[in-house]
């Protein structure tokens, strides 16, 4: 993509973002988190700056970066002291927390190396992912109540690209990978904002419809899956746009393709078998199949990455449960691209996928003033962790279960089963 027409793409991404994503209002603030770099300046700052002119041209009041390097945290992992990694950032997570108490907007950009803690001390990732969660748990914790407009995007970082094509040197990778972001977020559209608010409009259609049914459970079949899944009394079906807490509708991930809403913790029976990798923590874990009983996994194995999954399980007893399902067609845009994007954010959006550990709050009706008692009494999950993995695929048929015990179809062979 010649250097004026990425420019272009630039400047509409950061317009979609600013007004679809977070839809900033005048007179809030905005800060952006994002790691992954290569050099100087930061390979992400064309992006940023433009996100910074798009927001001050709706009336942000002030706009923010924390920015960071992933080699820091492969490096860290390599050489610093064992006794060293419950040490943390805490002026980081302080001046977050003052930014959503504010009711300000929070962005973060995807972009790091799947591969970037591969290889390394499985027990050393464990500790330092711990404590990552730990510290960031308050944070978490507002997010999952939609605290205040929040969104989730992703930029082409270099190691991210050639780990998806790797075929290509360097700098076509990376033109490659923009090429797709731009395309799997509609900026490649006419009217990427005209073309967005279509799109809300569909999967809202398609959430109204679950909502209206209140199916007690999902029942799901496909090579390598037999899962049965609760649904507990008041959940939610929820689609791109969600009602922040601040007054401010928002978009949280661009790309969405999903519709989800809240498993029960403790009703998720069978074996479901992962049908793309998974990149946790700096390790990509390929080729899983996770066992339930009374909804608690009892038993995980993996091709590559078992030690991973396990600590990843292992975290808290929150992670050995559930927190989110969600539902998306076999041939939606990110799928029919026909490769991975190694990437939680893309690849959620081309497969069926559940979530291991915490629970949206604003799944469950009136779960946002719930203690956690309260929630987990209702169904709800807590936990440090909320990792998604994706187990649906042209050959997954999934059942919808009522309150009489009778099935009717939601998906077949991947593909929706329902009117909307």
């Amino acid at each position: 993509m010649a250097g004026k027409q990425h420019q272009e793409m630039l400047e509409k991404y950061a317009e979609a973002i600013v007004k679809v994503g977070l839809n900033l209002r005048a007179g809030q603030r905005l800060i952006i988190t994002l790691a992954a770099t290569r050099g100087v300046p930061h390979q992400f700052a064309p992006l940023v700056r433009e996100i910074a002119k798009a927001a001050y041209a709706v009336g942000a009041r002030y706009v923010d970066a924390v920015w960071g390097d992933e080699e820091m945290l492969r490096l860290r992992a390599q050489y610093a002291p064992r006794d060293s990694f419950n040490e943390y950032s805490d002026w980081q997570i302080d001046a977050v927390t003052r930014m959503i108490e504010n009711g300000d907007a929070l962005l973060s950009i995807a972009g790091s190396n799947p591969d970037l803690l591969g290889g390394l001390d499985a027990e050393v990732v464990g500790m330092i992912q711990q404590t990552h969660l730990q510290k960031f748990g308050k944070i978490s914790e507002k997010v999952t109540k939609n605290a205040v407009n929040w969104c989730v995007v992703a930029a082409a970082g270099e190691a991210w690209a050639q780990k998806v094509f790797p075929e290509l040197a360097a700098e076509k990778a990376q033109e490659k990978l923009w090429k797709a972001i731009f395309e799997t977020t509609r900026i490649d559209q006419p009217d990427p904002i005209a073309a967005w608010e279509e799109h809300i409009v569909k999967l809202r259609a398609r959430a109204n419809y679950l909502q209206a049914k209140q199916y007690t459970a999902l029942h799901y079949s496909a090579p390598g899956t037999d899962f049965t899944l609760g649904l507990p009394a008041g959940h939610k079906w929820i689609s791109a746009q969600s009602m922040a807490q601040n007054g401010v509708a928002f978009t949280a991930n661009m790309p969405t393709e999903e519709v989800f809403t809240l498993p029960d913790r403790n009703r998720a029976d069978g074996v479901v078998t992962s049908t793309f990798p998974l990149s946790y923590g700096g390790t990509l874990i390929e080729d899983f199949q996770v066992t339930f009983e009374n909804g608690r996994v009892v038993k995980v194995s993996a091709k590559k990455g078992e030690a991973a999954l396990q600590k990843l399980v292992d975290t808290d007893e929150g992670s050995h449960r559930l927190g989110e399902v969600a539902l998306v067609p076999a041939s939606s845009p990110i799928a029919q691209r026909g490769h991975l994007f190694y990437n939680t954010l893309f690849d959620e959006n081309a497969s069926c996928h559940i979530a291991i550990g915490r629970a949206y709050r604003f799944t469950l009706a009136g779960g946002e003033e719930l203690s956690d008692e309260e929630f987990m009494a209702q169904g709800g999950n807590v936990s440090l962790n909320h990792v998604d993995f994706m187990i649906g695929s042209p050959k997954m048929d999934i059942d919808g279960v009522k309150k009489d015990g009778a099935r009717e179809p939601v998906m077949r062979q991947g593909e929706w089963a329902i009117d909307g």
